[in-house]
C-alpha cells in the first residue's frame, strides 16, 4: 500500500494475541466499548453491520459530552484488513464534514501473535496535521494497548 506522508498517519505494533481474536474484537459490537477510545473516555453505543457498505456507528462520551460517529465499511477481508470511513453513513449518504478513513491491516506474528498496522488516511495535509496535533499517535497507541489487554483477558 502506498502511503502519503502528507495525508497518512500510521504505525505498526506486535500484539501478543492471535489475529483471529483481534479481528473478533474489532468486528463485534460487544467488544468495541472495551478498547475503542482512550480511557477515561468511553463508548456508550456501537452498531455494526460488517459488510462493504454496512454501518460502523459508535457513540462516545468525552468529558461529559456525547459524540456520534457514523461511518461505513469500505473493505472487509476477514482477519486481514478492515477499512472504514466517516465520509459516508449507511446507504452511501455523504457526510457533511468527513475526517478520515481508517485502515487496519492484520497479519500473523511470531509466537501466535498479531502484526497490527493502523493507518488514518485524510483528505488533505491540513486534516492530517490536525489529527496528529490532536494526539493521533498517543490516542491510537493507547487504543491498541487497551485492545491487547482486553483481548488477553478473553484468552483466559
Amino acid at each position: 500500500m502506498d502511503l502519503d506522508p502528507k495525508t497518512d498517519l500510521h504505525f505498526t505494533r506486535s500484539l501478543a494475541v492471535p489475529r483471529a481474536l483481534v479481528w473478533e474484537c474489532w468486528t463485534s459490537p460487544e467488544h468495541i466499548p472495551h478498547f475503542f477510545v482512550p480511557r477515561p473516555h468511553r463508548v456508550t453505543a456501537c452498531d455494526i453491520d460488517l459488510r462493504v457498505g454496512g454501518r460502523f456507528n459508535t457513540t462516545f462520551e468525552v468529558e461529559g459530552k456525547e459524540m456520534q460517529n457514523n461511518g461505513v465499511y469500505l473493505e472487509v477481508v476477514p482477519q486481514e484488513k478492515l477499512v472504514f470511513t466517516d465520509a459516508y453513513s449507511e446507504g452511501w449518504k455523504p457526510a457533511p464534514d468527513p475526517f478520515m478513513t481508517a485502515i487496519l491491516i492484520l497479519s500473523d506474528a511470531r509466537d501466535g501473535g498479531t502484526t497490527y498496522t493502523a493507518i488514518a488516511r485524510h483528505r488533505n495535509a491540513e486534516t492530517a496535521e490536525t489529527h496528529k496535533a490532536m494526539g493521533f499517535y498517543d490516542g491510537w497507541g493507547t487504543v491498541v494497548t487497551q485492545l491487547e489487554d482486553y483481548a488477553k483477558g478473553l484468552m483466559k
